[in-house]
């Protein structure tokens, strides 16, 4: 009978496998660098842009100069669909780094802080399941996780649901062994998704914890009542104090809460008709969202449903693939379609990913190590070429259609720091990739490095370029010079990222016509999708200014002032 193949039949040795077993203090050094970079990477050096960014900071800003952590405001009015935890951490970071770093850098800071405890506790998370070696795995798929690119860099509510999955997963698998700390980390979990985006993420950590029994002996035992004993405990001590001071502060407040948390939000079967689920729109986009998890995840699946290494009974398998089921089938019935809610898949996902890394086949890993170096290689040597080309003539126009910019010939600055910190990041990668033993550990080391290393220069030589067709502080203030000096300024059709910003750059709160259509204000904002043709002013009105974001067509906004008579 033919001998089953090693890498399948047994577990390799991580120590084996890994070329850096006899210099284990410095791989750790260089994986906790790297894992530094990546985060810290896109915190400072840009305005706000238009994504949760702009609307938390803006939240987070007003947070920090009214001293107010139980109401969060935007551009003046209670803005309630979230609670504070995002918030209230952008505050307290402002409070403690601004200055010296301006408003909107120092409230990222504690998205380092949130990006920093999520990868934590992933990686513990990984040691209770599977054992010390393979803590590093699960962290290094998220670092290289597409999914991650910029989203988990920004302040949002969708990064702090992610940090509570995170802490929930760390305590239903450190519940195996200590059941009461389990519970409580559970709880915390819970907590912390509560706080940071609604009853979201709790309902899916707890639907998990329950649907646990249904998969194996080990959850179906009073230890395991226990823990869940322990989490709603706990998950109740860290969320009630909000709620109760919402409710001291103005019960409509809380009503209004309440109104936002409607079951039809989470099952659009549930709600009033008018909002449907797309399921296709997730099946599209989570192979690229979820990669490179989502292969390593269909090879463990397919190892051990054929019975290897511990079947698909596995505790490593069960705790965060049952998760995974939980938040995909939440994310196909629910009717807000938006990629920042898939967040919190790739932890459990990574998990599951990291579990057969040493069994896949070489030539698999080999494939995903050169695919890496060439695709990271290639966007690299591109990156330089392209800001070089700028800087000596100009960005081509065909460049600039690439980009989707509307104006083409930008030059980018030169900034000694900025140029030696992208010149760092491109010599360490050629150093990390250079030909030498490979193993399917360095194969996923690889990727991660080369996702920071293009990230790194998207942040550094990029970055001036990427906020100068992003940012809305040029819009803003260009807008807000033709104001009139006194009286209030109405808003139409403007967003909640832009209200926030025109709050944070020009201290302008606009009443909302979507409130109050009988205001009485000398000024109007409009905002107005693509447009070919200037719009005719409305009646009364006449147009003071008009303009958009440079290079952007997508978006116009147009201020219009009172006709006196």
């Amino acid at each position: 009978m033919r001998a089953a193949r090693p890498s399948i039949a047994e577990h390799v040795d991580p120590d084996a496998v890994s070329p850096s077993a006899p210099f284990r203090t410095w791989k750790q050094l260089g994986l906790v660098l790297l894992c530094a970079a990546w985060v810290a990477l896109g915190l400072a050096g840009h305005d706000p842009w238009k994504t949760e960014d702009a609307t938390s900071i803006g939240v987070a800003a007003a947070m920090a100069q009214s001293g107010d952590f139980v109401v969060p405001t935007l551009a003046g009015e209670p803005y309630l669909p979230r609670p504070p935890l995002a918030y209230v951490g952008g505050a307290l970071a402002i409070h403690a780094f601004s200055p010296p770093l301006a408003v909107h850098n120092a409230a990222r800071m504690v998205v380092g802080v949130a990006l920093t405890l999520i990868l934590l506790a992933t990686a513990m998370a990984s040691r209770e399941l599977n054992g010390r070696a393979f803590r590093w795995l699960p962290v290094l798929i998220l670092v290289g996780s597409v999914g991650f690119w910029d989203r988990a860099h920004v302040l949002s509510p969708e990064l702090f649901m992610t940090l509570g999955m995170a802490l929930g997963l760390w305590g239903l698998a450190l519940a195996l062994r200590r059941p009461l700390a389990g519970g409580i980390l559970l709880g915390t979990g819970l907590g912390v998704g509560f706080l940071g985006d609604g009853l979201l993420g709790p309902i899916w950590l707890f639907v998990s914890a329950l649907a646990l029994p249904l998969a194996g002996a080990p959850w179906r035992s009073r230890a395991h009542l226990f823990t869940l004993a322990a989490a709603i405990v706990t998950g109740i001590a860290l969320s009630a104090p909000w709620l109760v001071a919402l409710d001291a502060r103005d019960p409509a407040l809380l009503r209004e809460w309440l109104a936002s948390e409607a079951p039809g939000d989470y099952l659009w079967f549930l709600g009033d008709g008018t909002q449907r689920a797309d399921p296709l729109y997730y099946l599209r986009n989570l192979a690229w969202f979820t990669w490179p998890a989502l292969p390593l995840v269909l090879w463990t699946l397919w190892l051990r449903a054929r019975g290897f290494h511990g079947g698909l009974g596995d505790p490593g398998v069960v705790v965060p693939g049952v998760m995974s089921l939980v938040i995909f089938t939440g994310l196909l019935v629910q009717p807000d379609v938006r990629l920042a809610n898939a967040l919190p898949l790739l932890v459990p996902l990574a998990l599951v990913a990291g579990l057969e890394v040493d069994s896949l086949r070489r030539g698999y890993s080999g494939a995903l190590d050169w695919f890496g170096i060439l695709t990271f290689g290639l966007a690299a040597f591109l990156m330089w070429g392209l800001w070089i080309d700028a800087y000596v003539n100009g960005m081509p126009a065909n460049v600039a259609r690439l980009f989707r910019d509307t104006e083409a010939g930008y030059r980018p600055s030169f900034h000694l720091g900025t140029i030696l910190a992208a010149l760092a990041l491109t010599t360490l990668w050629v150093i990390l990739v250079r030909p030498a033993r490979r193993s399917n550990r360095r194969a996923l080391l690889n990727w991660a490095a080369g996702v920071t290393l293009v990230w790194g220069l998207v942040t550094t030589i990029w970055l001036p370029y990427l906020d100068s067709r992003r940012s809305y502080r040029w819009t803003v203030e260009a807008a807000a010079a033709h104001l009139p000096a006194g009286g209030c300024v109405a808003s139409r059709n403007l967003g909640e990222p832009q209200r926030a910003l025109f709050d944070y750059f020009a201290r302008v709160k606009t009443v909302r016509e979507e409130v109050d259509s009988a205001h009485d204000c000398p000024a109007l904002i409009v905002q107005y999708g693509r447009l070919t043709t200037p719009p005719a002013p409305p009646p009364g009105w006449t147009t003071a200014w008009s303009g958009a974001r440079r290079g952007d067509d997508t978006e116009r906004f147009v201020l219009y002032l009172r006709d006196p008579s």
